[in-house]
């Protein structure tokens, strides 16, 4: 099974270009990209939603 990240605004952008193929791959770049910000202190509304998704073949 593969993995695809998409934004919850529908653009596209260099993270949603790629294709994984273990969910933990996608996982992890997430978590490089979010992984600094503390929820109390985080604003959202300046960072895109992402979400995993899977890829029916």
């Amino acid at each position: 099974m593969k993995y695809r990240i998409t934004r919850h605004d529908g653009i596209e952008d260099d993270i949603t270009s790629q294709e994984f193929e273990h969910y933990d791959d996608a996982y992890d770049l997430l978590e490089e990209i979010y992984g600094d910000i503390c929820c109390s202190d985080a604003d959202y509304e300046d960072r895109p939603y992402y979400e995993i998704i899977d890829l029916q073949e």
